[in-house]
């Protein structure tokens, strides 16, 4: 899996590949090795390390050695932009439920 240069560090393409989403799902819980995190998915260490280096170079994840073996720990925070791009959007959910209730409360009153 080869990363375009111009996406190195983009938080948005770190997190538009499903497997990658569920190691920070994961990761979200404990520190992991990459045996441990392969163990998880359907495909191979080499795999699971490439994803693991997107995450890294987004700055998602960090990497810490442990003998051998190198165990890698979420950064949240860095999660920060794909918050605030968010964000920008939530008025339309806050404007849709709100005519939801609404709506619910009407036929709750002629029901």
């Amino acid at each position: 899996m080869m990363v375009a240069s111009n996406y190195e560090g983009d938080v948005f393409t770190a997190i538009s590949h499903p497997a990658r989403r569920h190691m920070l799902d994961l990761l979200a819980e404990a520190d992991y090795s990459v045996n441990a995190l392969a163990g998880h998915f359907d495909m191979s260490r080499p795999a699971v390390s490439q994803h693991l280096r997107v995450l890294l170079e987004a700055g998602l994840v960090s990497e810490e050695r442990h003998g051998r073996e190198r165990h890698y720990h979420l950064v949240p925070e860095k999660l920060g932009p794909v918050r605030d791009w968010l964000a920008h959007y939530e008025h339309f959910w806050d404007d849709r439920l709100q005519r939801l209730q609404q709506h619910l409360a009407k036929g709750a009153k002629n029901g």
